[in-house]
């Protein structure tokens, strides 16, 4: 039975715009043949045996689905690679972050073959075998030996994890026409992002190695986006909080949120410095840096690598506002992850994904050249998704 959550969507006039069709399924053309599409969902829980909150993560991934056939073909397989082989297959992804006190991440892969995957264009909605998607809805279990744990080529660790869930995406991150029509018929990103949750609301239970979590509105703190395209970005830079408190107020807000992604521009085939993309919600009102295309000024990142976290340092603005961001993770409670792109290629510089990240964020007015200073927001728990450039070569 589908309950509804008892939380409303915060409407805007600017890019928090829930986009249905963009957020379904849409590789078409030669993306159908060189391309991915990736529906990421995470969100915290509680051990009904122990109290400890943790968070997890539900990813549906497929790779190439006009190349596929009646098994999944992967990439990092023996023989494709030596034969050029190009992956084809759906993937179901699912785990949990490290935490404060030690516990190991988990993260957990099966794959099927395109021919298994059922689906409506839009809104969407996915079934392949015994795992659901929908926008409201995710269910569905991920089940590995230790046996298929070894090989290599399928990129995963061993154990099981069992979800039933509802979910409400309360705001959404539009990136309008970066994402639309236009942009995609000229390849002009690698890869196009669309936040249709990410500030959601989860509902239900998790099970991972035999411990039920209970996943609760109020403190499930949930997020959910897409990425698809031909490419992964390189480097790689997302992070999202939801879990915001006002040091004006002293209250932590309900329904605000701040979303970054970078993306990598393109024109005429050729690469072009990377910017980032940045939405915060702040109360009812939104500021957006970064949305214009190929506008590369507004936008400062700093990158700071300790021996135990990573730091990010950005100043943004606009003609009415200027924000700035610190935010860090702590290395232990970052997962790695490799992902093998739809050429087949595998990074050796695994994603580093967590969800224990914090931080603060200044909000200012802008008026003429003054700045007034608006909020203070204090991050806990933020989503990050982190792959640093791969070192330049050096010249003989």
């Amino acid at each position: 039975m589908h309950v509804v959550l008892s939380y409303e969507r915060n409407e805007s006039p600017k890019m928090n715009l829930s986009s249905l069709a963009k957020n379904a399924l849409m590789l078409r053309g030669r993306l159908s043949k060189r391309g991915y599409m990736r529906w990421w969902h995470s969100f915290s829980g509680v051990s009904e045996e122990t109290g400890i909150t943790r968070s997890f993560f539900i990813e549906f991934l497929i790779v190439n689905p006009a190349l596929g056939g009646e098994y999944p073909i992967l990439g990092q397989y023996p023989y494709h690679k030596k034969n050029g082989i190009k992956p084809s297959y759906v993937c179901i992804h699912a785990g949990a972050f490290p935490t404060a006190d030690g516990e190991e991440g988990v993260h957990l892969r099966s794959y099927y073959p395109v021919s298994s995957l059922k689906t409506t264009p839009s809104p969407l909605v996915m079934q392949v075998d015994h795992c659901f998607c929908s926008e409201e809805k995710l269910e569905g279990f991920v089940d590995v030996s230790p046996e298929e744990a070894a090989g290599k080529c399928l990129m995963t660790q061993a154990g099981t994890m069992s979800w039933k869930l509802e979910v409400h995406k309360a705001v959404s991150c539009n990136t309008g026409y970066l994402s639309g029509r236009l942009f995609r018929m000229l390849n002009a990103l690698d890869s196009y992002w669309h936040g249709e949750g990410v500030k959601s609301f989860f509902r239900g239970s998790v099970t991972l190695n035999g411990e039920v979590y209970r996943i609760t509105p109020e403190l499930s703190n949930g997020y959910a986006d897409k990425h698809w395209g031909q490419k992964f970005n390189r480097p790689w830079l997302q992070f999202s909080c939801g879990e915001l408190t006002s040091e004006r107020t002293g209250q932590k807000l309900r329904h605000s949120v701040l979303a970054i992604n970078g993306c990598c521009p393109r024109f005429l085939f050729l690469p072009l410095r990377r910017k980032l993309l940045i939405q915060l919600t702040y109360t009812g009102e939104d500021f957006d840096f970064g949305f214009r295309p190929f506008v590369l000024s507004g936008c400062r990142l700093e990158t700071k690598e300790t021996n135990r976290r990573y730091i990010w340092h950005i100043l943004a603005q606009n003609n009415s506002a200027v924000i700035k961001i610190s935010g860090s993770c702590t290395k232990e409670q970052m997962l790695q992850i490799k992902y093998e792109d739809p050429d087949g290629l595998c990074s050796r510089i695994p994603l580093l994904i967590g969800a224990a990240g914090s931080g603060t964020v200044s909000i200012y007015r802008r008026r003429g050249d003054q700045r007034e200073l608006l909020d203070t927001l204090h991050m806990e728990r933020a989503y990050c998704a982190y792959r640093p450039a791969p070192p330049a070569q050096k010249r003989n």
